[in-house]
């Protein structure tokens, strides 16, 4: 028997060895995260359709993101995101060959290569102020094999050699606002005009080759110009007037200027509010659009204007397109209801149609906000259109003969605020999976993967082998599973689209663009501010679902009236929605719920009055019985001050309302001008779980952790020093740190890093504090943490109070009592600039925390803990090492493997949001910008749970041949024994 046993544990061993070998990160990818690339809104698009070779599209986007895509399927050929601080003016191609950007307010202008999107040059064009910019690629006039880049910005004009970003020569305009660059009809003669003040209309006549002025001419236009300026033929354009009522006809012949005046409303009697110039460049044509219309305009043979045609707001133009020698064509897109209507008209003759289509479209997209139109040559050698609309939520179509070829949620690029939602239970009888295999297949299946743990498996077995891990891990059913790994992330874009997103491979479940977020005529400018847990149903998980609540605002100024929009989380149905008649300054979610589980809201206005939401009876019970422990600070910025407040009683309007409350100032702290300045507050989550106040050291010594949701960390810097990095001496900087509690204003910790400058990135999580930002003496990243312990708990080991119940160790933590606090800090050097800093969630709080870094990279690196820990020392005792406390080194240390997004980026990165799963060592990372990542963190390794890889079929085989290899043996063993009696 002994044998036996001795023989099964050696097979039991060789089998675990050869499934440890066989850890492939390759057989892993795509089981547990997931990848997106967006662009973000599309402002300007550019066709390359050559006869041979790939056709593309280039587009710039307001997320600052440059692109190459393939025109069949919308794929990304190539991609560049230049950041917030680098945002794209204008693109255009040259040569044929390289994509011209030109950024940052016409400072930069590259060129990348098209095919690949590798840069090729990159300028910078020095001026003395910055500007309006704008560029023209001058293609019909080559020199030596060279197109000719005209730009202006910064008060100058430059021509740049499109082959090396030289520039060639260059002509100062002084304090003139460029408006319009003519091309030469003939010659080498061009025409720029600008506007100096709002009055004044200047015309350069220059040598395009040579740069040498020929000639200047300067009119005063009595009234003023609104500054816009379109191109109706090489010799006049059109204006309008500071009012944006009358037309200025301008013509430039002979270089000198001459105009005249024609009121709109002479023209279109019905035309109301303020016009608007539409960049068309038709030869003889322009539009003008107001409230309601958009009007065509044609200057006649006796050089006035005439109405050609007049169609209604909901519509996009697109530019001109030269099609054919000497033919331009331009697209107009109506919108009406669920179709579209393109209709591409003859630049020469607006009455004739060369194309016209209906297109279906989701009406959930929204209005078509622009067009953009390119041209083809059918297999019966006619020319034939396409057209790539831009919607309203940031979506892009390609339309071509009647269809959409593909669309993009391009919206998810510019996400503003992110909250999560639970599926729906798999309900008792019903099974949402599909079971769409045989027996045959089951085995095939099972077998394939063990030749895979044996490492006997081809490539091709590896290419099946994965497939059938993607579609067998139910990662993607829409129901709730154990470990809690299957949600909805519920995002909010800029654009004012909902989106659900699903965990388990980020497909889109649902999206709402909510109707009192899109642009109409009560509402010119919404915006979407933020996603709030409205109801999360528990006793009534099967008859209720969960929700959201949706905070917008109507204008950009911070007293606009107030958005409010409830929508349902599994369906994407909007259940109600309320224009509010009070602005949103705040919003503090309560940690309260009525009956139906839906939480209280307390929305702050700018007078500072709270309004309670929902309004009904059982919810201002509920609120009137913590009416008194209801506080909350605000952080005003620019006069540099805190606040702390109260509830003082019902407000007093004319209006009675039992659902507003004023308030009353309990505290203010106000920071020195001139030697502090606020750039930073951070508080903790109100959503994490703290599992537990005690901290056990290895000496047998209990550290109490000081937990209070009432704690902010406020970060001031020397006004100086509240410019760039390196833009002060580290004599003019210094960096200011403060934990406060927001109940009292009580300042609890102040530390100064002298020489020091931000931003400051911060974390504020249980205790302790992180917070990243730049030592101006060492010339390096820092960061630094400050833990804060509760020394009026320090006594209670005393074993007789303890037992006579005279301990405070259940005593309630109160902000009115001053509390005894201890904190330890330490301060670390770091090699990367940071974007972004979050903390891991789990379900129970019992996993250590990992600090989830957003680099400027944008990569996500997940640094432990403990490399934070403030008790580090360089020769750490043999009870400190005991206890886990790592030898202290000037810097913390970047482990490769530790970056939780691999070898890919989240560009544009600009939030980390951390999940907690069920599974108590799992939690879910999701990072967004102009790209999308999730995947599972497990900072204490998966200790409650086998992993996914784990082989339950290599498991079974084991204890199957362990049972016949007992079996076996037991039988030779009492053979054995029959022999050595007979004996």
């Amino acid at each position: 028997m002994a044998m036996a046993i001795r023989v099964s544990l050696l097979f039991f061993l060789f089998l675990s060895s050869s499934l440890l070998v066989f850890s492939l990160y390759e057989d892993q990818a795509g089981l547990a995260d997931w990848h997106q690339q967006y662009l973000g809104k599309v402002k300007q698009a550019v066709f390359h359709t050559p006869k041979a070779g790939r056709k593309r599209l280039v587009v710039s986007t307001e997320e600052s993101v440059i692109a190459s895509l393939d025109l069949r399927r919308g794929e990304i050929f190539w991609r560049h995101v230049l950041g917030e601080n680098d945002r794209i003016d204008h693109i255009d191609i040259a040569l044929g060959k390289y994509v011209i950007t030109l950024s940052s307010k016409g400072s930069i202008i590259r060129a990348w290569n098209l095919p690949d999107g590798q840069m090729v040059w990159e300028s910078f064009l020095v001026g003395k102020k910055l500007s309006e910019s704008s560029l023209l690629t001058v293609t019909d006039l080559k020199v030596e094999r060279d197109n000719l880049i005209l730009v202006y910005s910064n008060d100058c004009l430059h021509a740049i050699s499109s082959v090396d970003g030289a520039v060639l020569w260059n002509i100062e305009l002084k304090s003139v606002e460029l408006q319009q660059l003519i091309k030469p009809v003939s010659g080498d003669v061009m025409y720029a005009v600008g506007i100096s003040g709002s009055s004044k209309l200047h015309a350069y006549r220059f040598n395009i080759k040579t740069g040498e002025l020929l000639n200047q001419d300067v009119v005063d236009f009595p009234g003023g110009l609104s500054g816009e300026i379109s191109l109706v033929s090489s010799e006049i354009l059109v204006a309008l007037d500071a009012s944006r009522t009358e037309l200025v006809l301008i013509s430039l012949k002979d270089g000198k200027i001459s105009f005249q005046k024609t009121n709109i409303h002479d023209l279109v009697p019905q035309f109301s509010g303020e016009a608007a110039l539409l960049p068309v460049n038709l030869e003889g044509i322009f539009a003008v659009k107001s409230n309601s219309y958009i009007v065509f305009l044609r200057v006649n043979d006796q050089s006035k204007l005439e109405v050609v045609d007049k169609i209604e707001d909901s519509s996009a133009v697109s530019g001109a397109l030269s099609f054919k020698e000497d033919q331009l064509a331009f697209g107009i897109v109506q919108q009406g209801g669920s179709q579209i209507h393109l209709t591409v008209k003859l630049g020469s003759d607006y009455s004739t149609d060369i194309l016209k289509e209906s297109i279906q479209i989701d009406p959930n997209r929204g209005t078509v906000q622009k067009v953009f139109i390119n041209n083809y040559i059918r297999a019966d050698r006619s020319y034939g259109f396409r057209a790539l609309v831009v919607m309203e939520d940031h979506s892009v179509s390609l339309l071509q003969q009647g269809n959409i070829v593909w669309s993009r949620e391009d919206g998810l690029a510019s996400i503003v605020d992110v909250t999560t939602s639970e599926l729906p239970l798999e309900k008792k009888g019903v099974s949402v999976a599909k079971v769409e295999q045989g027996l045959l297949e089951w085995l095939k299946g099972h077998m394939l993967k063990l030749k895979g743990t044996l490492m006997l498996a081809s490539a091709e077995d590896m290419v099946s082998i994965q497939a059938l891990r993607l579609q067998s891990s139910e990662k993607s059913k829409l129901t709730r599973d154990h470990n809690g790994f299957r949600k909805l992330l519920i995002v909010l874009t800029k654009s004012g689209k909902v989106y659900a997103l699903h965990t388990g491979d980020g497909r889109v479940v649902w999206s709402t663009f909510l109707p009192n977020l899109r642009k109409s005529d009560t509402c010119e400018n919404p915006v979407a501010l933020n996603l709030y847990q409205w109801q999360v149903p528990h006793h009534h998980a099967m008859d209720e679902n969960p929700a959201v609540l949706v905070v917008g605002r109507c204008g950009n100024g911070i007293d606009a009236p107030g958005i409010l929009s409830i929508v349902d989380t599994y369906s994407g149905k909007e259940l109600s929605s309320l224009s509010l008649t009070h602005s949103v300054v705040d919003v503090i979610p309560l940690p309260f719920a009525d009956s139906t589980e839906k939480r209280l809201h307390l929305i702050v206005d700018v007078d500072r009055n709270l309004h309670l939401y929902p309004k009904t009876p059982e919810a201002a019970v509920i609120f009137e019985r913590e009416y008194i422990n209801v506080y909350w600070y605000s952080v005003d910025a620019e006069n540099n001050m805190l606040r702390g407040h109260g509830l003082k009683s019902k407000c007093m309007s004319e209006i009675a309302d039992e659902f507003c409350f004023s308030s009353r100032d309990l505290w203010s702290i106000v920071f020195p001008s001139d030697s502090e300045k606020i750039i930073a507050t951070v508080a903790r989550k109100a959503s994490e779980v703290v599992h537990t106040q005690a901290k056990v050291m290895a000496d047998r010594n209990v550290l109490f952790k000081y937990i209070s949701k009432n704690l902010l960390f406020v970060a001031t810097v020397a006004p100086k020093g509240a410019g760039e990095i390196g833009s002060v001496t580290p004599d003019e900087s210094w960096l200011v740190v403060y934990l406060i509690d927001t109940v009292t204003g009580r300042i609890l910790h102040r530390v100064t890093h002298h020489g020091s400058q931000g931003p400051v990135r911060a974390v504020f999580s249980e205790n302790w504090v992180v917070y990243h930002y730049f030592n101006l003496r060492a010339n390096r990243y820092e960061i630094s943490v400050i833990e804060i312990y509760d020394q009026s708990r320090a006594d209670i080991k005393n074993v007789w109070k303890l037992i006579l119940g005279k301990h405070n160790l259940t005593s309630p933590v109160s902000s009115y009592s001053r509390p005894e606090i201890m904190t330890k800090s330490q301060t670390y050097f770091f090699t990367h600039s940071v974007k972004t800093v979050s903390v891991t969630l789990t379900a129970k709080g019992i996993t250590a925390k990992q600090l989830l870094i957003g680099t400027v990279g944008d990569q996500v690196l997940a640094l432990d803990k403990r490399f934070l820990d403030p008790r580090r020392s360089a020769k750490p005792t043999p009870t400190e090492l005991e206890d886990g406390i790592i030898p202290l080194t000037d810097a913390l240390p970047i482990n490769p493997q530790s970056y939780v997004t691999h070898a890919l980026k989240v560009e544009g990165l600009r939030g980390i949001i951390s999940v907690p799963a069920k599974l108590e060592s799992t939690t879910l990372v999701f990072a967004y910008g102009a790209d999308l990542y999730l995947t599972r963190l497990a900072p204490s390794k998966t200790y409650d749970s086998l992993t996914d890889e784990f082989s339950y079929a290599l498991l079974l085989l084991t204890i199957v041949v362990l049972v016949a290899a007992i079996f076996v043996t037991w039988i030779m063993s009492e053979r054995k024994d029959l022999r050595d009696k007979w004996r």
